[in-house]
């Protein structure tokens, strides 16, 4: 089965990642890049990227037929979504492993849908 893992985290975390040395940061990074590196090749991890941060989104919804462009994140919260991971496991026990392995903040673990047998 297929789930995406969404690393969560506050914007004082965002901050004081930012706050820190260059070395201390780096080694919470180092940390990070282990655990992609150890699952990855494990053929769990199958894909992945780190985002940037909420103030370079940009929303498009659409609303009573007409569409709006605006600069920032969807959700208005104290929560955000620094990077996510698209695993592939046998079961959800498996996924929740990986996700309680993550050295950093807060995982969102959901399955992906799978529309192949939609065809």
């Amino acid at each position: 089965m297929k789930y995406v893992l969404l690393f969560g985290g506050t914007m004082e975390n965002v901050d004081q990642l930012e706050g820190k040395a260059k070395e201390e940061a780096m080694a919470a990074y180092a940390a990070s890049g282990k655990w992609f590196e150890e699952y990855t090749k494990a053929g769990k991890v199958i894909g992945g990227e780190e985002l940037r941060g909420p103030s370079t989104a940009t929303t498009v919804t659409r609303k009573n037929g007409r569409i709006a462009v605006t600069d920032g994140p969807f959700i208005e919260a104290k929560e955000v979504i620094g990077g996510f991971a698209l695993i592939e496991v046998k079961d959800l026990d498996e996924a929740l492993e990986l996700a309680k392995a993550w050295p950093g903040g807060a995982v969102e673990v959901r399955p992906i849908v799978d529309h192949s047998s939609d065809r």
